[in-house]
């Protein structure tokens, strides 16, 4: 019997909430199966477009989301309850979230049957991104909460996407990959667990409702057994470590986004058949195919798709799903020495760097003291000194760069252009939202969220930031980083240095800093 397709999605926002919900509606009459929501940087960070470090990066490189507003924009016309849908999203995920629900109910979507996904992931956000806003143990906490909302109020809705594809992206070897997110996806659990909230014999409901987010990269063999890895590991992990029985919860259920990292700005057309072949690694083997696809395009090294370049995207995908026959047979891997061999060496180097990880106190603790993140730099590190040696091949970088010129990439419109009206746009329309709510409405709800949340500060102010009240016990707490990528002076993180605005450093430098967490600068919409 042929196997049904993985859903097919693009990773699409940009500018404004209309223009991106038109993206979404073309995109699926396309024949696109699931929605994948990129929120530009100020949303990803809890800024409002108006705030003064949002300048500049409003609508580039997702769709700006500030108020309920947007969010009805984002997806007027789309059924909800019909739709799956993913969204990118990490710090400020319970809020967007809410946002979410709040428009399904709207549309009269009864909260069980909303089906998608939250990033929900913060640990990596401190190895690779950036885009954290709170410490990691409040971080934990947040995202334990959405996990036990969504357990109860939206069971088809997966509340976490552990995510390794940052990790790779981030100069991750596949033991480090395999690793770090099973570790991630432990420490998630354990919390949860001992948040004494879920009953023992409905915890494995909350197993079997956690996902991963991976990333396959060009060495599509490796990369395939990588996937076989994890999903052989996590079925030991939540067999053995959490007593999950239901052979369903156990199933390791992930979405990709193949590798972005090995797309090159020179002679991009070449990105076409890395693309290609590294879905292969993620739909090849049956019993370890991604659950949702979505691949970037040929020219994302050069800026951002247009509708065109993303339609290409989606239909590699749609020819390999339904002109091959790739669907009509079991695991053609099966019974493969060379496979199994590869699969338990990797099985057993994440097993060792996991029990370290354990060793230092799990996964929080590991970001905290700053291992893993010296381990992805030194990985890094050595992935790009043998691109500049001539030891690893890039073909149209360090080999075969005499070349013709690309008729694609020459093109004077090769790349989408966000208007540069867009921000002062989206501004104006934030601060008519602002002059139109009621304001004691506003009012009474801040004062219900301070009387449930004691320990915070709450402003009525356009860019209210709460924060958290200082006690003797957490300025003892503290937490530091190191070995990040260069000396820069400290802003706004994605103005491209590497620590974040709302860090309070004890130098201007970033390569070994600390801060207490009572002294953070936290921030909410």
């Amino acid at each position: 019997m042929r196997d049904k397709p993985w859903i097919f999605r693009t990773y699409a926002g940009h500018s404004t909430a209309r223009d991106s919900n038109a993206l979404y509606r073309k995109n699926l009459l396309k024949g696109q199966t699931g929605l994948s929501v990129a929120f530009d940087l100020p949303t990803q960070t809890g800024y409002d477009a108006d705030h003064p470090l949002a300048k500049g990066e409003v609508g580039k490189v997702g769709v700006p989301i500030g108020h309920l507003g947007d969010m009805r924009a984002l997806f007027e016309a789309i059924p909800l309850a019909e739709m799956n849908t993913s969204m990118t999203i990490n710090a400020t995920a319970a809020w967007l979230l809410a946002l979410y629900v709040a428009v399904a109910d709207e549309q009269g979507a009864p909260r069980a049957s909303l089906q998608g996904t939250t990033q929900n992931d913060i640990i990596k956000e401190y190895l690779s991104r950036g885009t954290y806003v709170f410490p990691p143990a409040p971080s934990m906490r947040l995202t334990q909460d959405v996990i036990l909302f969504t357990c109860r109020e939206m069971p088809k809705w997966n509340p976490i996407n552990v995510c390794s594809y940052h990790l790779q992206e981030a100069g991750a070897t596949p033991v480090q990959e395999l690793a770090f997110a099973l570790a991630t996806a432990q420490a998630v659990l354990d919390a949860v667990r001992a948040s004494g909230d879920v009953e023992p014999e409905a915890f494995g409901e909350v197993v079997g409702r956690i996902s991963f987010f991976v990333n396959a990269g060009l060495r599509f063999i490796t990369e395939l057994c990588k996937m076989r890895a994890f999903a052989e590991l996590w079925n030991e992990i939540t067999a053995e470590r959490y007593g999950v029985s239901d052979v369903k919860q156990r199933l390791f259920r992930y979405g990709v986004q193949v590798n972005s990292l090995g797309l090159t700005e020179q002679q991009p057309e070449n990105n076409v058949t890395r693309i290609v072949l590294e879905m292969l690694a993620v739909t090849l083997s049956k019993n370890a195919r991604a659950r949702a696809v979505q691949l970037p395009t040929w020219n994302e090294a050069l800026g951002l798709p247009r509708p065109w370049d993303q339609q290409w995207s989606l239909r590699m995908q749609q020819i390999l799903a339904y002109e091959t026959d790739l669907l009509d047979y079991g695991d053609i891997f099966d019974g493969s020495a060379e496979i199994a061999s590869k699969v338990e060496a990797l099985k057993r180097e994440a097993r060792d760097e996991m029990a370290y990880i354990e060793g230092l106190g799990g996964a929080v603790k590991a970001v905290e003291s700053g291992y893993m993140k010296q381990q992805l730099v030194e990985s890094n590190m050595r992935r790009l000194e043998a691109i500049e040696r001539g030891e690893q091949t890039v073909v149209g970088v360090n080999r075969f760069i005499e070349t013709e010129t690309s008729p694609l990439a020459s093109a004077a419109d090769a790349i989408l252009t966000v208007s540069a009206q867009a921000e002062s746009e989206q501004v104006e329309r934030l601060h008519a939202w602002r002059a139109a709510r009621d304001g004691k409405a506003v009012a009474r709800a801040l004062s219900r969220l301070a009387r449930a949340t004691p320990g915070w500060r709450w402003s009525t102010t356009a860019s209210a930031s709460p924060r958290k009240r200082s006690s003797r016990r957490r300025a003892r707490d503290r937490f530091t980083w190191s070995d990040c990528r260069s000396s820069r002076a400290v802003t706004c993180r994605w103005s491209r240095t590497w620590l974040p605005a709302c860090a309070r450093p004890g130098s201007t430098t970033c390569r070994s800093w600390s801060a207490a967490s009572s002294r953070r600068r936290t921030r909410a919409r």
